[in-house]
C-alpha cells in the first residue's frame, strides 16, 4: 500500500512544485532588480573573514553576505554559467580582503573573476523586498 501512494505523493510534490510562482530565472530578475537599487556605488574591495552565504543573480551576479548584516552585490566576469546552479562557491583573497579586477569566485570547475562589489543596504532592501511582496 505504501508503494502505491508513492506516484501520488510525488506528483502533488511536482504540483506544488509547479506552481510555487515565478520560475527561478524571474525570481532572480526580481531580486537582482531590488538588490541593485539597495546596492551603493562600487568599492575595491570588501573584508572577508567569512562567507555566511549567497545567493546565485544570474550568470554574472551574486549577492554573498560576509556577516547577518554585511551584504555585497558582485558582478563577475562571463560566462560563468555555472553559477545559478552549484551548491557551493568559495572566493579568493588575500589577507582577508577580496578586491574587484584581482579575485575571483571559484564555482564549480570555473574561476570568476570579480569585476565589481558593491555593498548593499540591508533595510532599504528588505523594505524594497516588503513593498514588491504586497503590490
Amino acid at each position: 500500500m505504501k508503494t502505491s501512494r508513492l506516484p501520488w505523493l510525488l506528483t502533488a510534490a511536482l504540483a506544488l512544485v509547479a506552481c510555487s510562482g515565478n520560475p527561478p530565472r524571474e525570481r532572480q530578475a526580481e531580486s537582482l532588480a531590488l538588490y541593485e537599487a539597495a546596492a551603493g556605488e562600487p568599492v575595491d574591495s570588501l573584508w572577508f573573514p567569512r562567507l555566511h552565504s549567497w545567493e546565485p543573480l544570474g550568470e554574472d551576479r551574486l549577492v554573498i553576505r560576509t556577516a547577518p548584516k554585511r551584504v555585497f552585490l558582485l558582478q563577475v566576469e562571463r560566462p560563468c554559467t555555472e553559477l545559478p546552479w552549484v551548491n557551493a562557491i568559495s572566493l579568493t583573497s588575500s589577507t582577508g580582503s577580496v578586491h574587484a579586477r584581482f579575485d575571483s569566485v571559484l564555482v564549480g570547475k570555473q574561476r570568476c573573476r570579480i569585476l565589481e562589489i558593491r555593498p548593499v543596504d540591508e533595510a532599504a532592501y528588505r523594505e524594497s523586498r516588503a513593498a514588491s511582496r504586497r503590490e
